[in-house]
């Protein structure tokens, strides 16, 4: 687990622990880069002082075959308990974390997913783009396809700024590869605002 947190708000204790907290959780099949994804968000998240950053994981067996995940908490707030209790926004890749996961996202939540990959999808309040498609043609690498949801997230969410996640791709991405994860990012803002303005 990785936690950063900032304690600015000591004196809010007594507030719901709900106000001003934000639970996200990316998922999908091992080696599609949801883990990873998940850790940039939090790192770019944890750029902005007013906010508190817990990231969680899963490991074991199901992370190399079946529906892996990872979470996200934020809140203005001191997080209390540093798991997510009803997200209030669900990436799936694939069918199987759709089905696994979806129990766990909160009424009038947001899904987004891998339209290619879920083609049953249990609620209308949700995005589909072709990430994996996208990435292999647009890109021209299948494995970006996680940074293009990050893209659809952020802007979608409005909870961290293009900037700070632009710097954490920068930062984060394997050498050589910087421009082609910039340009993954940036088709993910792009696809969001085009949904917005629908």
């Amino acid at each position: 687990m990785t936690t950063m947190t900032n304690s600015k708000n000591n004196k809010k204790k007594k507030k719901d622990a709900n106000d001003g907290r934000f639970e996200l959780r990316i998922s999908g099949s091992g080696g599609q880069g949801a883990i990873l994804a998940a850790i940039l968000f939090a790192q770019a998240s944890g750029k902005n002082p007013k906010y508190n950053v817990v990231q969680t994981q899963s490991y074991g067996p199901e992370a190399r075959g079946g529906a892996s995940r990872a979470d996200v908490v934020i809140s203005t707030n001191e997080i209390y308990y540093p798991k997510t209790m009803k997200l209030d926004l669900l990436m799936a890749f694939t069918q199987e974390a759709c089905d696994k996961y979806f129990i766990d996202l909160k009424p009038g939540g947001l899904l987004i997913v891998d339209s290619n990959l879920v083609t049953k999808v249990p609620t209308k309040n949700s995005y589909g783009f072709p990430f994996v498609r996208m990435a292999r043609e647009q890109i021209g690498i299948a494995m970006v396809a996680n940074v293009i949801a990050l893209g659809v997230i952020v802007e979608l969410t409005g909870l961290i700024s293009h900037e700070d996640m632009k710097a954490v791709i920068m930062e984060r991405a394997p050498k050589g590869t910087e421009e082609k994860n910039l340009k993954a990012l940036n088709l993910g803002f792009d696809l969001a605002k085009k949904t917005k303005r629908k």
